[in-house]
Order: C-alpha cells, then sequence, then structure tokens
C-alpha cells in the first residue's frame, strides 16, 4: 500500500506545466487531482518567460466509498 502525503507542490514555467508534472509524477489523470494555485507563473523582462516559477499544490481525491 502506498501512502501518499497530504499535499504535493510542483513547479513549472506555467501553470500548465505544473500540473503536467503532477499527472506525470503521480501516475493519475487530471480529473483526479485537486489543483490549488499557490502562485502563477511571472514574466521577465520584455515578457520572457521564468522569471518567477508557477507553483501548485495537488491531492488526489478521494474515491466516494
Amino acid at each position: 500500500m502506498v501512502i501518499m502525503p497530504e499535499a504535493s507542490e510542483f513547479e513549472g514555467n506555467t501553470v500548465d506545466e505544473a500540473i503536467s508534472k503532477a499527472v506525470s509524477k503521480l501516475c493519475v489523470p487530471k480529473t483526479k487531482l485537486d489543483i490549488k494555485i499557490v502562485c502563477e507563473e511571472k514574466r521577465g523582462l520584455f515578457g520572457m518567460q521564468g522569471a518567477k516559477a508557477a507553483k501548485i499544490k495537488v491531492r488526489i481525491k478521494k474515491d466516494p466509498a
């Protein structure tokens, strides 16, 4: 039996990238995750990506049993 932590944090250049990392790492579909955006990405000088990464917290939804 695998015990998952209460919530896990993931970062990415965008929120979508952070969600993709969570789905890949946890091996569950996006629909099975509760996702909370901690902070959205911030663009750098001249709109360049990556000045500040997006951060999310995810938790696997419990099956109603």
